[in-house]
């Protein structure tokens, strides 16, 4: 255990050297004093009254710090008689050991709200400040520590100095030196970058911090394993266990063929690839999987965990959860929507010989012919989700798809002409919109022409704020899902399977 003396900041030379100035400077300034008083005819009886005086006021301060000293300052409210404050060095963990939650903060200041560091009591006698109006935050922190004993004991310290509670603790072996990721239950009026400059004092390096939620406070193991339960039920999850894994991430997956049949040159070796910033995996389907986080280094343990995600989808296969919802036309047709895959190809593909140029091309941008390209990719539940409208007699009549696009997220539809105008489209878009915002996409885009106004009349259906960006004929409306939304159409009738 860490002493209470031992847990105040070291001084550095740079202090000594100041405070011997000031002393040297006081000498000078007294004597001076004392030879400009002692020539005069009263200077001895002024010298001697000016130190009983001086000796009477020291006196007086101290008796009255004696009678006060355990009296609570003004600012503290005592808390009642069941909440036993704990002293200061409690909060004092072994070395690079977990942190119960007896260790903690209790007991410490509460910050200034003017931002300098409050004071550090070390009289167990004092009772524990209140607790600030405003409710505490959540924050996410890592930073790099040297591998040695007391290390982990003296962010402990940092951090029990401004009443931060430490939620989880996390660490990360390297090379050289340890990562410890943190998640801290901290005062509304503590600022990050104060945050950070205590923890560098305290020895922490690289320091990074961002605002958490609730959803943080899973622990580790739950959440893997939560993941990696999402992943085996559905091919499409696993890019979005991944980003749910390892934070604001960009995630990149890069066939091994493109659409016109020639090679990408997209490849990785079984074990992956970890480079600082970024991890390149190999894709179960083929091509790889590129991961970048340009803000902050991966560690080994992350890319352990994320190839375990990617054996584990490699070993279970394509799969796409089979369940239907059933859509009643305006007409009183009954339709079904349900998830597409590439068992779907060929009822796509007749589909597109059913629908005129002028569509195809409202939809692919580009030559007619290279339509049946797209597909395969399209319908391969590693870049995205897909939607197929199917009718009574099993003809595939619609087409919706939700595309990873990087760090964000692409909705695109295909209604065949003779089934145009009846609501399909809106559905299926609201559908996919439900399928985004269960995946925590906070915006999807759409790309069409200016003269599409069908589409850009579906995206305004949705009820969300939309942006619109054209240039040169090319239209983007973006949605925003983080938005509360207007009006909604009504719920499919589910039918299960």
């Amino acid at each position: 255990m860490t002493s209470a003396k031992s847990a105040h900041r070291a001084h550095h030379w740079r202090r000594d050297l100041t405070e011997l100035a000031a002393l040297f400077t006081a000498v000078a300034v007294a004597d001076a004093v004392a030879n400009l008083v002692g020539h005069q005819p009263d200077g001895p009886y002024l010298l001697i009254a000016a130190a009983v005086a001086l000796a009477a006021t020291a006196a007086f301060h101290i008796w009255w710090a004696r009678r006060h000293s355990h009296a609570p300052p003004p600012h503290v409210v005592t808390p009642p008689p069941h909440t036993p404050a704990t002293p200061p060095h409690a909060a004092t963990p072994p070395a690079r050991a977990a942190v119960p939650a007896s260790h903690r903060t209790a007991g410490v200041p509460a910050p200034d709200p003017s931002g300098g560091p409050p004071p550090v009591r070390t009289d167990p006698t004092v009772t524990a400040p209140a607790v600030p109006a405003e409710g505490p935050v959540l924050w996410r922190m890592r930073t790099t520590v040297r591998d040695a004993p007391g290390s982990l004991a003296s962010l402990c310290v940092a951090l029990a100095r401004h009443r931060i509670d430490i939620l989880t603790l996390q660490t990360h072996p390297l090379a050289r030196g340890t990562v410890d990721e943190f998640l801290l239950r901290a005062p509304a009026t503590l600022q990050a970058r104060q945050l950070s400059r205590e923890i560098s004092e305290a020895g922490g390096s690289s320091t990074w911090i961002e605002r958490a939620d609730a959803h943080d406070l899973v622990d580790t193991p739950t959440r893997v394993l939560g993941l990696a339960t999402r992943t085996a039920l559905d091919a499409a999850e696993l890019p979005l266990a991944l980003r749910q894994l390892l934070g604001r991430c960009t995630i990149h997956s890069v066939p091994a063929v493109s659409f016109d049949g020639r090679p990408t040159g997209a490849s990785a070796p079984v074990e992956g690839v970890l480079e600082e910033t970024s991890m390149r995996l190999r894709d179960p389907s083929g091509g790889v999987i590129t991961v970048e986080r340009p803000y902050l280094p991966f560690t080994p343990t992350e890319f352990a965990r994320a190839r375990a995600l990617v054996e584990l989808d490699a070993r279970l296969g394509p799969r796409v959860p089979r369940d239907e919802a059933v859509l009643t036309l305006p007409e009183g047709d009954p339709v079904t929507v349900r998830r597409a895959d590439r068992s779907d190809l060929t009822a796509a593909r007749a589909m597109h010989d059913r629908c005129s140029e002028h569509t195809l091309r409202l939809r692919y941008h580009g030559p007619v012919g290279d339509a049946d390209r797209y597909l395969d990719h399209l319908l391969s539940p590693r870049y995205g989700r897909s939607l197929a409208v199917r009718t009574s007699s099993g003809q595939l009549v619609a087409l919706g798809h939700l595309l990873w696009d990087g760090d964000e997220t692409e909705v695109a539809l295909l209604v065949e002409d003779g089934w145009q105008r009846r609501g399909i489209g809106s559905r299926l878009l609201h559908r996919l919109v439900e399928l985004a915002v269960e995946a925590d996409c906070e915006n999807v885009y759409a790309v069409t022409q200016a003269a599409n106004t069908g589409m850009v009349a579906t995206m305004r259906g949705l009820g969300r704020p939309l942006d619109y960006q054209i240039e040169e004929g090319t239209l983007v409306v973006t949605a925003r899902l983080n938005a509360s939304v207007s009006r909604s159409l009504p719920p499919y009738e589910r039918a299960d399977r």
